[in-house]
């Protein structure tokens, strides 16, 4: 998958978040990575500041480092979610 940073990418992402039951939210603060999680309520607080790209960027970062339950998905986003780990994965080799 070629990845866009576009808009609709940026939807898709948090339409997954979300059917993983987090929450995103876009607030302004002090974050070293440019987001902070809040792991026991399941919330992913990501700098307001940051444009599109910068917004994909940590979101996927964030997904790279949870355990995804693909039961929990559509179909839809169950397909992006493969497509986002078949990328990641071409990239590490």
């Amino acid at each position: 998958m070629s990845f866009k940073y576009t808009v609709h990418t940026l939807k898709k992402l948090e339409t997954l978040f979300e059917e993983l039951a987090y929450v995103v939210r876009y607030e302004k603060g002090n974050f070293q990575s440019g987001y902070c999680i809040v792991e026991n309520k399941k919330i992913a607080i990501i700098n307001k500041f940051y444009e599109t790209e910068g917004r994909i960027n940590c979101l996927l970062e964030i997904l790279g480092g949870m355990e995804v339950d693909a039961s929990q998905l559509s179909e839809k986003s169950a397909k992006f979610y493969k497509e986002i780990q078949e990328s990641s994965d071409r990239l590490e080799t």
